[in-house]
């Protein structure tokens, strides 16, 4: 393998969400994807079901008049049409509460995924110490290999507490001294769907000030808040630099519109000028006519998320039931989000073989946990964004191979 071969080899996209090896093993593979040996259909939980829940009813409408709009629309300023990224600036800095200038610190990109990679490169190059939590977004610490940036973990210990994510502040603070330059995290996490409490974002922007740390936060699931939880922005803080901050969010998530590929960094100036360059090189601008659907975005039917949060905690909370329910295994309630991270009891057989096992004997697809961490192999991920009746169906499915392979 040579260098190049190396490198490419660190973004390891084999088992990432929506791109997991699916083993086609004869004619039984093949009778469980068409759901004749099952009760209850195949799912797929690396990623959300967006027939189950669809984008607002206008989005293709809005669609539609952007591409009436022809060129216009079509060919933006790299960073995105103003127009736009005026109306967008608005609504985040009402969200956030932090105002965003949308001139200067604004990008739309080709989805969160090219935001964070946009947000990488422009902060890291070979040798830049870069602070990752543990478990935290797979593709994190991929691209940070990939940009030959050093890795420097952090752990969060989100069984060890209800009350906040269990992010060890020490240890961040052990980190940031000995030289981190950026520290990159999502919130709420990606995969145990936990919010960082107010006191942890507190602490995490007094000490990016303290030691002058570059912060990337991936903001995605923050609309997406369970009953009774709290959410605190860190671009609101005002120990937070703004100069040295970048912001992701996007509709591609709790609003279902990953198939416009749209997302939006927000924050320092001057690492969104960086991040607009490359934009420029490698795509030119997020898809022209599918920015207009932005226009969609905190613009939903009254009673619209409400709904949609009221339908994804319903989902959770049977899931959790059935979890419960087997001995051994440990999974701690998503605050936030549509993913849930078991950890599983001892098996007989390795983790990577009962991911294939639930594949192939249930019809289940799951992210193994190694995508998120080296030390967290024995969990699994599962995006219960579906519909209610496959869902339970298949977890019942999976409690059924946990109880017959557990040691």
């Amino acid at each position: 393998m040579d260098k190049l071969d190396e490198k490419f080899s660190r973004l390891g996209t084999d088992n990432a969400p929506g791109q997991e090896v699916r083993q086609r093993e004869g004619a039984e593979f093949q009778a469980l994807l068409r759901g004749e040996t099952l009760e209850g259909r195949p799912v797929d939980f690396s990623h959300g079901d967006v027939d189950a829940f669809p984008p607002v009813d206008n989005a293709l409408a809005v669609f539609s008049e952007g591409y009436h709009q022809g060129g216009a629309q079509a060919y933006t300023e790299y960073r995105g049409k103003a127009a736009i990224r005026h109306e967008v600036a608005k609504h985040l800095g009402t969200f956030t509460g932090s105002p965003v200038d949308a001139e200067e610190e604004l990008i739309i990109t080709t989805g969160t995924q090219g935001a964070l990679f946009l947000a990488i490169a422009a902060c890291v190059t070979r040798g830049t110490k870069v602070a990752i939590v543990q478990p935290d977004y797979f593709a994190n610490r991929k691209l940070v290999s990939f940009m030959e940036g050093e890795l420097v973990p952090v752990q969060l210990n989100y069984h060890a507490t209800r009350t906040a994510a269990g992010l060890d502040l020490d240890q961040l603070e052990a980190v940031f001294k000995s030289g981190v330059e950026v520290f990159l995290f999502s919130n709420p996490n990606n995969p145990t769907g936990v919010v960082y409490s107010r006191e942890e974002i507190v602490r995490v922007a007094q000490l990016a000030a303290q030691y002058n740390v570059t912060v990337i936060v991936d903001q995605l699931y923050s609309r997406l808040l369970y009953s009774g939880e709290q959410y605190t922005h860190l671009r609101a803080q005002p120990d937070m630099n703004s100069d040295n901050l970048l912001t992701i969010m996007g509709p591609s998530k709790t609003e279902s519109l990953s198939g416009f590929r749209l997302g939006v960094a927000f924050g320092a100036a001057r690492l969104i000028q960086r991040m607009e360059k490359l934009q420029a090189i490698i795509a030119l601008r997020a898809a022209g006519y599918n920015q207009a659907v932005l226009r969609t975005w905190f613009n939903e039917p009254d009673g619209w998320m409400s709904q949609r949060i009221i339908e994804h905690q319903r989902i959770r909370d049977a899931i959790l039931d059935i979890l419960h329910a087997v001995d051994g295994v440990q999974v701690r309630p998503s605050q936030a989000g549509s993913y849930l991270f078991p950890q599983l009891p001892d098996l007989v057989v390795k983790p990577e073989e009962f991911v294939r096992i639930l594949r192939v004997q249930a019809g289940v697809t799951v992210t193994p946990g190694s995508e998120f961490g080296p030390n967290v192999t024995h969990s699994i991920r599962v995006n219960f964004s579906q519909d209610y009746g496959a869902t339970v169906q298949a977890m019942q499915r999976v409690a059924t191979l946990i109880q017959r392979y557990r040691k």
